[in-house]
């Protein structure tokens, strides 16, 4: 069983990227498909594929590709961006907040000023 603990922070980024690499080629592996079917699936050369499975840096674009080829981009959700509220924020909106009900009024247009 291998060590699935890594220390991202600590790691080099060329360990990161022989890290994604071998992480790739394992999905790859589990699925059963060769590194022609996936490169040909993403749209990527196959000499792509096996560059990031080797541990050699590529695009962005091809990553992310890559990914949707393994149905892996559901791994992207980390960047995903959360709207938060501040703590004041809040506190103007709770301010803010309707705190009773009002009567509505009904407009009497048939009676006349005179």
């Amino acid at each position: 069983m291998e060590n699935t603990n890594n220390n991202w922070i600590e790691m080099s980024d060329l360990a990161i990227i022989q890290n994604i690499g071998a992480f790739i080629k394992d999905q790859r592996l589990k699925i059963n498909k060769t590194q022609a079917q996936v490169a040909t699936e993403a749209g990527v050369n196959r000499w792509t594929l096996g560059q990031i499975e080797n541990g050699e840096a590529i695009t962005l674009l091809s990553l992310i590709q890559i990914l949707r080829a393994l149905d892996l981009l559901y791994l992207l959700e980390g960047f995903t961006i959360k709207q938060e509220i501040s703590p004041l924020e809040l506190a103007k909106q709770e301010q803010n907040k309707r705190q009773r009900a009002s009567s509505t009024t009904t407009t009497n247009f048939n009676q006349s000023d005179w």
